[in-house]
């Protein structure tokens, strides 16, 4: 996959473009594209979780996957149960054509996302590509064991790794492409995705990406 066509707009809001339309975790979003096939949702919290800016990305005809202990909170949203796809950890499936893996994501030493809370990064496969949507997270064993092409790992620190320990962990599974996500808007500062890019090898290359 062409890495222009993956786009970071704020937090864990990511947006790719390729033969399906994907959105992760839409927040903050500047417009009201309605063209997303899927939107993924990798837990509750308002930053990840955005009714007003679920429905700007999605149309009529637009699935939603979620962790599966989210069913109750997203069916508040009038969506049809047809149009929900609900996930747990370790499980694979094919939604609209495309290949997707549910990750575990937790914090191991913080109380924000608890294991037991059934919580989700996502491995999906476009255009023979592996792009791993960690979601809130620290590295955990399940993290370390994905294999990806592109990882959106976070750097902000406190809720999840920070920029150091997310450089680390890049290091460690060595992806094609890293994406520093989760600083600079609601925790962490710009300045977390310069640390992570000096701390991670220099055969990795570090990509940073808008869309407004």
């Amino acid at each position: 996959m062409n890495i222009a066509n993956l786009m970071v707009n704020e937090q864990s809001s990511i947006r790719i473009i390729a033969s399906s339309n994907l959105y992760f975790d839409p927040f903050n979003l500047p417009n009201e594209p309605h063209d997303a096939d899927i939107v993924f949702i990798t837990h509750e919290h308002f930053d990840h979780f955005s009714r007003k800016d679920m429905e700007k990305a999605a149309n009529e005809k637009t699935i939603f996957a979620v962790p599966k202990k989210m069913k109750n909170a997203i069916m508040k949203f009038d969506i049809p149960e047809e149009r929900i796809y609900q996930l747990v950890p370790g499980q694979s499936a094919l939604i609209c054509g495309v290949p997707v893996q549910a990750v575990a994501a937790y914090n191991t030493n913080k109380p924000f996302h608890p294991k037991s809370n059934g919580w989700l990064g996502y491995v999906v496969t476009v255009d023979n590509s592996r792009i791993y949507i960690c979601g809130d997270t620290d590295d955990t064993p399940e993290a370390r064991a994905v294999k990806c092409d592109i990882v959106c790992v976070p750097v902000g620190g406190t809720y999840t790794m920070d920029a150091k320990e997310a450089a680390l962990f890049v290091n460690y599974i060595k992806p094609r492409i890293a994406v520093p996500v989760h600083y600079g808007v609601v925790v962490g500062k710009p300045a977390d995705a310069d640390i992570f890019e000096r701390n991670v090898y220099k055969n990795i290359p570090v990509c940073r990406k808008l869309f407004f």
